[in-house]
């Protein structure tokens, strides 16, 4: 099951989260929104422990939604501190977006990886 937050947690719940966060922006009347919530919900046992998958009502967070300048529903943004690393808004099937998810993951812990990296160590990628 997703966690939701509000606006009143968000900051908490995303900007200081110790992992990447996976934002998912619904609305109670997207029925899209809904059919997503399975692979969402794989993707997040896939990659236990090294994201965080959260969910946002736009409906009831105007200000969020206006903030991420949501234009369709559903939208996921994937975080990492207070920064967007990447952004999916449209939709063309399950696999696909496993794929776009799986490869958000793999770009991100490369990324890390090559911060952790002493800048000599780098230099030489």
């Amino acid at each position: 099951m997703v966690l939701s937050v509000s606006e009143r947690t968000f900051a908490q719940e995303v900007f200081q989260a110790s992992t990447p966060v996976l934002v998912h922006f619904w609305a109670p009347w997207c029925g899209l929104c809904h059919a997503i919530d399975p692979t969402l919900t794989t993707f997040e046992s896939e990659w236990a422990g090294k994201v965080k998958l959260l969910g946002v009502n736009a409906d009831q967070s105007f200000k969020l939604a206006n903030t991420y300048r949501l234009t369709s529903l559903p939208t996921l943004i994937l975080f990492e501190r207070d920064k967007v690393r990447f952004r999916f808004e449209q939709y063309h099937g399950r696999e696909e977006l496993q794929r776009t998810l799986n490869s958000w993951m793999v770009a991100t812990f490369q990324s890390l990886q090559t911060q952790l990296l002493q800048p000599q160590e780098a230099a030489k990628r």
